[in-house]
């Protein structure tokens, strides 16, 4: 093993010396932006895998596993990749000719019960390799492990860590039933939580990403439910009040929720603890309340009410109950999302008969921003856990799919194409 090992280093450093000396020195490496409007997208290559068993040999494996890799990282919206047409796909190449910034090179073997990647993140610029990584796991993990790379990846260049691990839910329509869905970022692995056969709406990851909470319509009345997400738990109730038991809003501690009641008959919004006990009423006929979510700091909420005569943001201050609107602009404001980053809310708004996202600042009466421009309906927004996309809901005829886009409008993309029509995306944190 050391031997390989040694062999492997030594193919890394026969790279280094054919891009030359370096022009670049470390102390002046590219570091990504993410969050710069206007920033170059920075040139990746991540050349087909070898296997370590087989002298290197090229096989599918080492290119599929590859394509992910280049895939995750291009979803980060900053990056280009280098077609490996362009190079034939070859690890030792002069990388300088192709203008890339930095390389990824790897290698993996396989067992009868086991998958290691050795990967490695090259500088060319800096001619240097800045980041080295072994995995091992299962086959069924292959795409899991470099997704981990891949958020190292964007961590050692930005300093945040990367989404690629991140986690979506969403709710998908086929027939006479929504249930709801988990997927990786690429739409690679999904698969179905629930199975009601009767309209699911509103789910929420728990902060640790470990549950799901989702309203249920299958016994007759919306309730409450949680479900453990590694299956290894039975899935309960957590509020069966008559009436209305919609979307919880869980604080940053993950020990208590906002829920949308309507015990009292009109909908309102009550804090609740997180096995579902009453600690208080928000809220108070104050017209309906809906759609509330946590600043990151856990002090303030932002939620929806047509208290003004039609749907509008309004932020509470959770210690003092203060509550101040402040959307202004558009016919109807809702379904807010507040980013875990920073003080900035993105939502959905009726903009001359159809559904934008926009940004807006919680304090006072900020302009918003707007993130969307195009003739379709863009509906429940909601933050990526690095406050840099926005996930959300587009209707484009009969059907709704799932999309993301850069904060600046940049980038729009449909996420993954799988049967049906989707709506209510989740973003793990």
């Amino acid at each position: 093993m050391r031997l390989k090992s040694f062999f492997w280093s030594l193919q890394v450093l026969l790279l280094v010396l054919t891009v030359g000396h370096p022009t670049v020195s470390h102390s002046k490496r590219i570091y990504l932006d993410i969050e710069a409007d206007k920033a170059r997208k920075i040139r990746f290559a991540v050349p087909w895998m070898l296997n370590k068993n087989l002298s290197g040999e090229r096989q599918k494996f080492g290119s599929d596993a590859a394509d992910t890799l280049a895939k995750a990282l291009k979803f980060h919206g900053v990056i280009e990749i280098i077609p490996t047409s362009e190079y034939g796909g070859a690890q030792q190449v002069d990388w300088r000719k192709l203008a890339a910034d930095y390389v990824v090179l790897g290698q993996y073997s396989i067992t009868s019960d086991s998958l290691k990647y050795e990967l490695r993140l090259f500088d060319v610029a800096g001619n240097e390799v800045i980041l080295g990584k072994s995995y091992k796991g299962t086959m069924q993990q292959r795409d899991r492990m470099l997704f981990n790379f891949c958020d190292d990846t964007i961590k050692e260049l930005t300093g945040k860590s990367g989404i690629a691990s991140s986690q979506i839910a969403f709710v998908s329509h086929s027939g006479n039933a929504k249930e709801v869905y988990l997927t990786d970022i690429l739409g690679k692995s999904i698969r179905q939580v629930t199975r009601h056969r009767n309209l699911i709406v509103s789910p929420r990851f728990t902060p640790d990403a470990k549950s799901l909470t989702y309203t249920s319509y299958h016994s007759g009345n919306p309730n409450l439910y949680i479900t453990d997400l590694n299956q290894s738990k039975v899935t309960k109730a957590l509020s069966r009040r008559k009436g209305m038991n919609f979307a919880p809003a869980w604080a940053p501690d993950g020990k208590k929720m906002i829920l949308t009641l309507s015990v009292n008959g009109n909908p309102d919004l009550f804090l609740l603890d997180n096995q579902g006990n009453i600690i208080e009423q928000l809220t108070d006929r104050s017209g309906i309340n809906v759609s509330p979510t946590w600043s990151p700091d856990g002090s303030r909420i932002v939620f929806c009410s047509d208290r003004s005569g039609k749907p509008q943001l309004y932020v509470m201050d959770l210690r003092t109950r203060k509550t101040d609107r402040i959307t202004y602009e558009g016919s109807e404001n809702a379904e807010p999302s507040w980013s875990p980053t920073e003080d900035l809310i993105v939502y959905s708004s009726l903009r001359e008969g159809v559904y934008q996202i926009f940004t807006v600042k919680p304090e006072g009466r900020s302009t918003p921003t707007p993130v969307t421009d195009d003739l379709s309906h863009h509906e429940s927004p909601q933050w990526s856990p690095d406050g840099n996309q926005v996930i959300f809901s587009k209707r484009d005829g009969k059907k709704h799919q799932i999309y993301a886009i850069m904060r600046n409008g940049s980038f729009q993309r449909r996420l993954f194409a799988f049967p049906g029509s989707h709506t209510y995306p989740q973003w793990s944190r």
